[in-house]
Parts: C-alpha cells; sequence; structure tokens
C-alpha cells in the first residue's frame, strides 16, 4: 500500500505550517529528496552534501522534531529515513514525488549518493572476496550453524517446494541445505568469488537441481511470479536499504508463495562495522514486520535462537517466515518463465 493509499487525516494549520518550516530551507529539502531514496547515516549525507557533520546534525534535528524523518540508532550510529506514511509526512512525500529531478543540485546529489552506495558495496564485496574461502567459518559469534539449519528447515517444511530462490547466496550452503525439498533453485549473488566457491560446493555436495547466478539484490535477474520460496539469509545487514531488498525479493514471489528471512536481532557490537562491513547491527522485529508488510506479504512466524551462554558480546539469530496472501490460481507462470538472465 502506498502513502496515498492510506487516505491520511486533514493537516491542522499549525501542523502545516511546522512542515513547512521544517522542510523550507535548501540544503533540509535535499536532505528530504536524499532519504526518499532510503535510509541513509549522518556520515553518508555529510558525503554527499559535502558540508560540516554539525551542520547536518543540525537539519536533521529539526526534520526529526516536525516529525518529517525517523531516527533509529544502531549502536554508534544513527540511520534516517522518511517517517512512516502520516498526515504530515503524506503531503511531504507527495511534494517530493513533483520535485524536477533534472534540476543541478538534486541531479548532483544523486550521483553522489550513487557513488557513496557504491563505497559501501564495494567494501562488502572485499570482505566477501577476502573471506570467500574461509566464509563458513566466521560464524562464531553465534548459535552452532548446525541449529540455525534446523531452525531453517522446520520454518521451510518438509513438503515438495517447486521452485526456491537464494538471494545472496554466499558459499551456496542454503541451496545444497535445501535441494532435496525442491525440484529447482537458484541462487543469486552480486560477488564472483563467492559464486565460484558456491558452484565448486554444490558440484562437490553432488547437487545438481541448483544454479548460482550474478546478480543485484536489488534489480534481481529472474521473472517476477515465479518462485514458491525466497530465502534471504544473512545478506539484509550488508545492505544500505533492505526495505527495498524485501520489495524486490517480494516480487519473486509465486501467490501463496513463502519468504524466509534469517538475519541478527538488534546488537552492539560494533567491532562488525569495521571488521565484516556490517551496515546495521541487527533488526528488531517490528522493522522487519513493517518491510514485510510494505512489500504486502503477511508475517506467519518469528523465531530468536540466542547464543547457548547468553553473553552480550554474542549474537542472537533471528527468522522471519512470510507469505505472499494472493490465491493461487491458473493464470500462473508456467515453468518456462523460470528462465534466468
Amino acid at each position: 500500500m502506498s502513502f496515498s493509499d492510506r487516505h491520511p487525516s486533514p493537516l491542522s494549520v499549525d501542523a502545516a505550517l511546522a512542515g513547512l518550516r521544517a522542510a523550507g530551507e535548501p540544503t533540509r529539502l535535499r536532505i528530504l529528496a536524499l532519504l526518499a531514496e532510503g535510509e541513509l547515516s549522518v556520515s553518508d549525507l555529510t558525503e554527499i552534501l559535502g558540508q560540516s557533520q554539525p551542520r547536518i546534525s543540525r537539519h536533521l534535528k529539526l526534520l526529526v522534531e516536525a516529525g518529517l524523518v525517523e531516527r533509529h540508532r544502531e549502536g554508534a550510529w544513527a540511520f534516517f529515513g522518511l517517517a512512516e506514511p502520516s498526515s504530515g509526512s503524506s503531503a511531504l512525500r507527495m511534494s517530493l514525488a513533483y520535485l524536477d529531478r533534472s534540476d543541478s543540485a538534486l541531479t548532483r546529489d544523486r550521483e553522489r549518493l550513487a557513488e557513496v552506495r557504491a563505497a559501501h558495496h564495494a567494501a562488502a564485496a572485499n570482505y566477501f572476496s577476502a573471506n570467500a574461502a574461509r566464509w563458513d567459518g566466521v560464524r562464531s559469534l553465534h548459535v552452532a550453524e548446525a541449529a540455525v539449519e534446523k531452525a531453517v528447515l522446520d520454518a521451510v517444511g518438509h513438503g515438495r517446494i517447486e521452485t526456491a530462490l537464494d538471494l545472496g547466496t554466499g558459499t551456496g550452503r542454503m541451496l545444497e541445505l535445501i535441494s532435496r525439498h525442491v525440484g529447482r533453485a537458484v541462487g543469486v549473488d552480486s560477488n564472483r568469488d563467492m559464486l565460484a566457491l558456491a558452484r565448486a560446493n554444490l558440484v562437490r555436495a553432488g547437487v545438481s537441481n541448483a544454479q548460482v547466478r550474478q546478480g543485484d539484490i536489488f534489480s534481481l535477474p529472474v521473472p517476477g511470479n515465479a518462485f514458491d520460496l525466497v530465502i534471504v539469509h544473512q545478506v539484509l545487514h550488508f545492505l544500505d536499504d533492505g526495505a527495498r531488498a524485501v520489495r524486490e525479493a517480494a516480487r519473486t514471489l509465486r501467490a501463496g508463495g513463502r519468504m524466509l528471512i534469517v538475519d541478527f536481532a538488534p546488537h552492539g557490537i560494533e567491532a562488525l562495522r569495521e571488521s565484516h562491513a556490517h551496515r546495521r547491527l541487527g533488526f528488531a522485529p517490528e522493522t522487519i514486520g513493517a518491510w514485510l508488510d510494505a512489500a504486502g506479504l503477511d508475517l506467519v512466524s518469528h523465531v530468536d535462537l540466542p547464543p547457548p551462554d547468553g553473553a552480550a558480546d554474542k549474537l542472537t539469530v533471528s527468522l522471519w517466515l512470510a507469505r505472499d496472501p494472493r490465491i493461487a490460481s491458473d493464470a500462473e507462470l508456467s515453468p518456462s518463465s523460470l528462465e534466468v538472465a
């Protein structure tokens, strides 16, 4: 459901004036236009706009106080995004939609945004490349991988799944894990070293019903309405815009299809940002729930797997299972639609 479908209540004069005052300044308007593209940190905005961190923080403070922007703290970092649709923020979003995208300042901002996101992506890609050969051994901070995999299989169930998609497939372990339960599976990853490792692992495991493809998680090289199951395993914490990735993943689901997200619960291990290129320090249930809802999916279950010793310096793994509420019909795509680019 888009913001325009929520029928926000009328604005009072005071609320309208507060919102207009907050947005009515060139830098703040540029900030709002950037946040319409996805969540950003103060350092991101500082780099994009070429202004000091105190000045950017002051602008953000005014926008948050006006209810136009929401702030989400994660350890020592904070991420900012447009406020959830309401009477004031809906009017703002509509105004932003009418901005001239060819405006020179906005064009430069989007170019710098692309550069910043490319740098984040490169940092994650470099980490993956450096750790490709030992990727399966860097999960010592959480419950044993065998317990996570059992929880994945429990969530997926043991019934037959015709088609499955694994996003950020990495070593290909999820493809191997579910291979007995699927007719055909596709893994997508942006990193060639990881794909090479995944292919080698699948061959070694004798998995013949799975293939891997290089692709962007925000623009998947697969058709829509094509998969009965989509797995997003330990991927979202590397991304700038997890909500966008969830929406794109939902696009690929068939009517009645399911999405399984596996990631970390909120934590405060700052070292993971520098050591392992994590962008987000875990996700609260309400965050993932809101992303799934915005993608048109119904949350079915949420399970937490805390570390055995409950230590504060360890990670809790969370699993969210959601379903596409549409009813399957004879109009669904045929198996031939599963050809990937």
